[in-house]
């Protein structure tokens, strides 16, 4: 049984899931090794090279899912409660891990023509706005990014430049951060799903054995939801939840990849940055460790509040069922079987400095003064008028203030212009047909007046230009109840309460059965009474055959991680195999076609990065107004020591200067 969360702790969520035999598994004759007992959330595999008498190894979890499960149990039973966390403000991650071709994508984001085939991020959207249109006198601004990690290097996939590679940073107050990645802020689910899908467009993906559209980087899909409320001091008090939906690359192996050119060199990175987020989860659980690898990828950097910090986190474990598969799926179920152990400290987010809702309330109010010392929101109309329809007894609706506000603002705008218009031209014809007036004096006046007629005619459109900007910044805002239309009905609403009671249900169910099993094996010795000598003999044997059965069920682990341990070293050192290979070019190319003089301006203006992890240039132009700067070589990290060549640090510059390319 996943273990509970200590007090102020909350363990992190881990849940299998199997998908179907493909038809060219079926087609190849592979058997089935898996085996998954819904009820108890137990996952068996059973060795296909073992001997007869080998025992499956056995794994619990929080839940399991097997290839009949639907979309929706899964969000139901194991998503829901999480997303409702994140709108009361807490910090939210699920990610999917497994091999590649297991279904991560599909579990992420499903077939989105399909209704019932939608996977955890729609069917996200659609919560977090129908919560949103539910809810009563909040104020709401929902802001949506969209990053990958391709190669070790961040882009954004929002932004027009995708060549542009964005950087890692690190705030004390607020975490890690990356700066300039785009923000979109969005009103309603359509606008979410655009956004999603525009980023989706450029994500990398490519065919290899394993799968025909495989995931060749990891992407996070990234949801802002910011909450306004009035607290019971009168003050306004905001929340912010951060959800982050993650799609990770597969892990696989270069000899059933089956690829070429570029696809050797992903695999390698993906596999790397996994690699480190197995050494972040094993120090986690380890309780001994006194320092986690965060800094080893760009991605357990992003996800380091969600692994052991202030975050509600779910993995979703995704296996196959295959007996080619088996090392793949043995590999994912005992890392998934160590990230159950994490223990995150999730907090409310309450009234952070940062927060754009409060930006745009403030400029919301500024933009209402204005308009209000022009005289354009016409308060005092408006309230007359709703005084008097009062009198005559007729009804008003929640929201028809809200409507005479945008309605209004037009209506008067239109009106005091219409009438300032009419009173300069009228006293504009009355100079004209003024016989007493000199005709100096009088094209005097008629100037004047065509001035105050442009000044007018300027201040409409400066107005006009505010009005528009006032309803842009308060259009962003959603307003629980109001601003969303609520296409849900009662019974509805209902039925989604009773869904998520069966799905608490279902998971009390487990664990007590889960419990019960090992009250069961803890208590059995003492209830055990024995009639004769013959009869103890007999039970104590086969206790004794079932705590060999055990002991070589050890014994058979310790092969495996030994030779789990054999295939992640063969794989690092093909990758090492590959960096040597490509250093060689670049020693090459130093060696004949770069002068000695040109490498001893870039060994110069070389310096190790240790905030960014990566060697840079220092610029030709000192920043600042010191002329020495040039000879202070900026350091890495305190205590942080790179030896390195004189020629590898040319070669990993040429990487990364466009001149060397």
């Amino acid at each position: 049984m996943a273990g509970k969360a200590r007090s102020g702790c909350e363990a992190l969520k881990v849940v299998a899931r199997c998908r179907p035999m493909s038809r060219k598994e079926e087609a190849a004759g592979y058997e089935r090794v898996l085996e998954l007992d819904v009820k108890l959330g137990q996952v068996s595999i059973r060795n296909p090279r073992a001997s007869p008498g080998e025992l499956p190894k056995t794994f619990t979890f929080d839940a399991v899912y097997d290839a009949s499960s639907k979309q929706a149990d899964l969000y139901d039973e194991t998503v829901r409660p999480l997303i409702d966390s994140v709108l009361q403000g807490f910090n939210g991650t699920i990610f999917a891990y497994g091999q590649t071709g297991t279904g991560k994508t599909y579990t992420m984001q499903g077939a989105w023509a399909e209704p019932e085939k939608r996977g955890i991020i729609p069917i996200s959207f659609e919560h977090i706005f129908t919560h949103i249109s539910r809810s009563q006198n909040q104020q709401y601004l929902v802001r949506a990014s969209y990053l990958e990690i391709y190669q070790e290097e961040i882009r954004d996939l929002l932004a027009k430049d995708q060549s542009k590679k964005l950087e890692l940073k690190e705030n004390p107050e607020t975490g890690v951060y990356i700066k300039d990645l785009s923000s979109f802020v969005t009103k309603n689910v359509k606008e979410i799903e655009h956004v999603m899908n525009l980023g989706s467009q450029t994500r990398s993906v490519g065919s290899t054995n394993m799968n025909e559209h495989s995931s060749r980087s990891h992407a996070i899909f990234l949801i802002t939801i910011e909450c306004s409320e009035t607290g019971p001091d009168g003050e306004e008090h905001i929340r912010v939840g951060k959800l982050n939906l993650v799609d990770l690359a597969g892990s696989e192996r270069q000899s059933k990849m089956g690829a070429h050119g570029e696809r050797p060199k992903e695999a390698s990175k993906i596999n790397l940055s996994l690699s480190a987020l197995g050494n972040v989860i094993s120090a986690l659980v380890d309780g001994k460790s006194t320092h986690i690898p965060y800094r080893d990828s760009k991605l357990t950097r992003l996800l380091q509040d969600s692994l052991g910090g202030n975050a509600k986190t779910i993995m979703v474990a995704t296996l196959g069922p295959a007996s080619h598969s088996y090392d793949e799926s043995l590999s994912t179920l005992r890392f998934a079987n160590r990230a159950k152990n994490i223990k995150n400290k999730p907090r409310v987010n309450e009234d952070p400095k940062d927060t754009l809702l409060r930006e745009f309330q403030e400029e919301i109010i500024r933009l209402k003064a204005q308009l209000e010392k022009r005289g354009m929101l016409g308060k005092k109309r408006r309230r007359s008028s709703r005084r008097k329809k009062a009198v005559d007894g007729e009804s008003a609706m929640e929201n028809e203030g809200e409507d005479d506000n945008e309605d209004g603002l037009e209506k008067n705008m239109e009106n005091y212009l219409k009438e300032q218009k009419e009173r300069l031209e009228e006293e504009k014809a009355a100079i004209q047909d003024d016989h007493s007036l000199v005709s100096e004096e009088k094209q005097k006046l008629l100037q004047e007046k065509e001035k105050m007629i442009e000044d007018l005619r300027k201040e409409q459109e400066a107005t006009e230009l505010l009005a528009t900007k006032y309803k842009a910044m308060e259009s962003k805002l959603l307003i629980g109840g109001r601003t969303i239309v609520d296409h849900t009905n009662e019974q509805q609403k209902m039925l989604e309460l009773k869904r998520q009671e069966i799905a608490e249900q279902k998971r009390r169910e487990r664990e007590m059965q889960q419990e019960m099993l090992l009250r069961d094996e803890e208590t059995m010795e003492l209830r055990e009474t024995y009639t004769s000598l013959q009869q103890e003999v007999e039970i104590k044997t086969k206790k004794l055959k079932k705590l060999y059965a055990k002991l070589q069920a050890v014994k058979a682990e310790i092969q495996d991680q030994h030779d789990e341990y054999i295939r992640v070293r063969q794989d690092l050192e093909e990758a090492q195999n590959e960096q040597t290979r490509e250093l060689k070019l670049k020693y090459l190319i130093i060696e004949n076609f770069i002068p000695a003089e040109e490498k001893n301006k870039i060994m110069n203006r070389l310096y190790f990065d240790g905030e960014e992890d990566q060697w840079k240039f220092q610029p030709l132009v000192p920043t600042g107004g010191n002329s020495n700067q040039m000879k202070k070589r900026p350091t890495s990290a305190v205590g942080y020591k790179r030896p390195i060549s004189q020629y590898a640090r040319v070669a990993m510059a040429m990487g990364s200067h466009p001149r060397y390319r």
